[in-house]
């Protein structure tokens, strides 16, 4: 939400989009840059283009582009504002397009979670024998994340994230799960108060990637944001406990700042960095040892697996 995707694969679109995988309701990127899209879309389960999609969604997409140049301009000055201009509008001169561009809202300070939240609550069924009962405040969440725990005989339900600490405990009798989501951790001031009222009660807590910068903050660390975020499924992370290291997928512009060298105190005891990204020492992970709670910046579903 919010942000421009450049593609650094040159084919892209060539699989077509199904109704099966989309993780959400809608696309929630505001502009799509690639290089060569695909002319066709060829794989039995695809229903339509990627290009009749994203006009049927009114995202705007441009080609043509030589995203390898601007993926090496962005990763020495580091992402920025950009915008995408056509008809009318890219006759202007480019000194107004340049100033409108730096006009635009920073994702410094960028507060999304309100649009991309579900309006209602919702219930995610176990599958088998129920086991437990998890509350998970939805900050972005991904359609997958629910159906991966029911499949573990998790009855899961997925609260907006305007609920309230006491229906957040009352739904989450076994534990409280914080999802992914966009924008600035700094601005969720409701879901920091949240996970710190899961903490003081002492529930069970579990957060992916925002979910991961809000209990940093719950905690007492700072959030800021990276020169250029982590992005794609080839990140390499470290579990510092057993120095596996996960394979795994990142899509975040904004990290933890807590200490990698010692355990840190906090108003909810010790804590420590339980996972750290191998490519630049980004936090990508918490363990609090005196309460139960933990999260990992990544998504959980690594690809694969090594041993340093």
């Amino acid at each position: 939400r919010g942000q421009v995707v450049v593609m650094t694969a040159p084919h892209i679109g060539n699989t077509g989009v199904n109704d099966e995988d989309p993780e959400s309701q809608r696309i929630w990127v505001n502009g799509f840059v690639v290089r060569n899209p695909s002319p066709i879309a060829s794989n039995w389960r695809s229903r339509r283009s990627l290009d009749d999609e994203m006009r049927a969604q009114g995202i705007v997409g441009v080609s043509g582009i030589d995203t390898r140049a601007v993926t090496r301009h962005l990763r020495e000055r580091g992402a920025m504002r950009v915008g995408l201009f056509a008809g009318d509008a890219a006759s202007r001169p480019v000194d107004e397009l340049v100033s409108q561009v730096l006009a635009s809202p920073s994702m410094v300070g960028a507060d999304y979670v309100d649009d991309v939240t579900t309006p209602q609550p919702y219930i995610v069924p176990a599958l088998g024998n129920k086991r437990f009962t998890v509350a998970a405040l939805d900050l972005g969440i991904k359609r997958m994340t629910p159906v991966r725990m029911a499949e573990r005989g998790i009855e899961v339900h997925v609260l907006p994230a305007s609920t309230s600490i006491d229906e957040l405990l009352a739904r989450g009798t076994d534990g409280v799960f914080f999802s992914n989501g966009p924008g600035d951790p700094s601005t969720a001031a409701h879901a920091t108060e949240l996970a710190r009222g899961v903490l003081a009660a002492e529930r069970p807590f579990f957060g992916i990637c925002f979910g991961n910068q809000i209990l940093g903050r719950a905690l007492g660390f700072g959030t800021y944001k990276l020169k250029y975020g982590h992005r794609g499924v080839n990140q390499p992370v470290m579990d510092r406990a057993t120095r596996r290291v996960d394979i795994t997928a990142h899509n975040h512009g904004f990290a933890v700042d807590a200490p990698l060298d010692r355990i840190s105190d906090t108003p909810f005891g010790s804590v420590e960095v339980s996972h750290v990204c191998l490519n630049d020492d980004v936090v990508e992970g918490l363990r609090a040892l005196d309460v139960p709670a933990f999260s990992v910046q990544y998504h959980p579903n690594q690809i694969g697996r090594a041993h340093v």
